[in-house]
């Protein structure tokens, strides 16, 4: 039975791909995993990047990796998959006509085009290149009834295949347009897929991020204890690969030393923290409810998210104050790129008019364009007086008072929670979406929930209006 360890000193097989790296603290790695003796040296390196005093007694099917940039991580989890692939057999698992999959999970397409770029050259070597009987854009079919297949961070993506392996990268930063909590929700996803494959292993890898999500949790109950069915391996950038130049990494702390700590030394950031609890903002959801109808003698007030409609969504929303000092979410729109900044506004202003509004407020950073747009419509565009950051610190205590009531709108949900407060060098605090997250939606939202919360005047209806809808002589308008 061929080892890792074989593997990695056949000329036939890896030895010529996996470099230094693969020689020194990585071979350590996956000579614990795979559960092989360790020597003297590789006990204490063991040691150092576990917390642990002994050594494995068998192997296992669970590890996370925790390591800097630019350790090595995809490379790794290339060959990992490969040879799980091509040196195990599942034919005893697997029903008639059924294939296994090890599969890769890449937080983008970018990534997973470079994992995938990884695995054709390790399966380039003329041993395994003779089993391949297809080759996708995405995946390999071997001849023995597995197939590598790559695959972006959507917990959609894994159901309905028999997963015999499936290796993550960068947990920590895996995006979600309907997720606060995208690892969860694609490792409980996963689970059941490996579930009839004995021994199918899970790894999950990743330069850490804050103090939170999957990769955190399994730090926390899984590192440094002897007796633990997990393996929790952490290590900076240059233990796992020497090869990357001390002074990138000198020059990275100069910048900033709290992120660099994060990235190279693979230490999670003690300076970002949730900006608001899962609870404050489910017990602000009315439940059923997606969108109330302009009603008689409200005022309401409306802002907007602009974008140029090629990446970022374009989001409105739409609030007014209840006599008792409730503030009520009426409506929220939101149009995913690529559309028409043009079409997009026309609705917007529409919608905007049928809540009795000639004005909305918006991004002052937008540039002139918004403005012209909505003139166009009849609305009159102000820039708000706040930045986002400013926004959400002041909805903030309106939404843990209780005297907010949310839409029933998932994206609105997964984007207030996952938003970070973050301790900026000179210890002013920022609010701000995630790496790789957005907050179209909840900026809008938070603009137009601190713009009724501070209007006075409630039940007004500002005058232009009232000349707007007698204008319109719409018995809808007439508010």
């Amino acid at each position: 039975m061929t080892t890792i360890l074989d593997a990695l000193t056949d000329a036939n097989l890896f030895k010529g791909s996996v470099g230094r790296m693969a020689m020194d603290t990585w071979r350590v790695f996956l000579v614990a995993l795979f559960g092989l003796p360790l020597s003297d040296d590789m006990a204490s390196i063991f040691r150092s990047c576990t917390g642990r005093t002994m050594g494995p007694s068998s192997s296992f099917v669970e590890a996370w990796l925790i390591c800097g940039r630019r350790a090595g991580k995809s490379f790794m989890m290339a060959l990992i998959a490969v040879f799980l692939a091509c040196f195990r057999s599942y034919t005893d698992y697997l029903g008639p006509g059924e294939r296994g999959t090890i599969m890769v999970i890449a937080a983008d397409r970018k990534q997973a085009r470079a994992t995938l770029r990884f695995i054709a050259g390790l399966l380039a070597v003329p041993m395994l290149k003779k089993l391949i009987e297809r080759e996708t854009a995405e995946s390999f079919d071997l001849s023995n009834r597995v197939t590598i297949e790559v695959a972006t961070a959507n917990y959609r993506t894994v159901r309905g295949y028999t997963i015999v392996a499936a290796l993550c990268d960068e947990v920590a930063f895996w995006p979600s347009e309907d997720s606060a909590t995208p690892d969860y929700q694609i490792l409980d996803a996963l689970r059941p897929a490996m579930a009839t494959i004995p021994g199918a292993m899970l790894i999950c890898a990743s330069t850490p991020y804050g103090r939170r999500g999957a990769l955190w949790d399994a730090y926390k109950r899984y590192w440094g204890k002897d007796d633990a069915p997990v393996l929790v391996w952490k290590a900076d950038t240059r233990t796992m690969n020497p090869g990357v130049p001390q002074a990138i990494i000198d020059a990275a702390f100069e910048r900033d030393p709290a992120a660099a700590e994060a990235e190279w030394n693979a230490e999670f950031r003690s300076d970002v923290e949730a900006f608001i609890s899962r609870e404050v903002v489910d017990a602000a959801v009315v439940d059923g409810r997606f969108e109330l109808p302009p009603a008689a003698g409200t005022r309401y007030f409306a802002f907007v998210d602009p974008s140029g409609g090629s990446q970022d969504s374009m989001t409105l929303a739409i609030t007014h104050r209840e006599k008792d000092g409730r503030v009520i979410l009426d409506c929220i729109r939101e149009r995913r790129p690529p559309f028409s900044p043009a079409d997009c506004v026309s609705e917007f202003a529409a919608m905007i008019k049928s809540y009795g509004c000639l004005r909305v407020s918006g991004d002052r950073y937008a540039g002139e364009w918004p403005r012209e747009r909505f003139r166009e419509g009849g609305i009159t565009y102000e820039p708000s007086e706040k930045p986002k950051s400013d926004l959400y610190q002041a909805a903030l205590p309106l939404l843990n008072s209780g005297k907010v009531e949310l839409l029933d709108n998932s994206r609105l949900t997964s984007q207030l929670t996952a938003l970070e407060r973050r301790v900026a060098r000179g210890g002013k605090d920022s609010i701000d979406h995630p790496p790789k997250g957005r907050d179209d939606v909840a900026n809008a939202v938070a603009g137009a929930l601190v713009l009724s919360s501070q209007a006075t005047g409630i039940g007004k209806i500002p005058a232009e209006a009232l000349a707007y809808a007698r204008r319109q002589q719409s018995p809808r308008a007439f508010f």
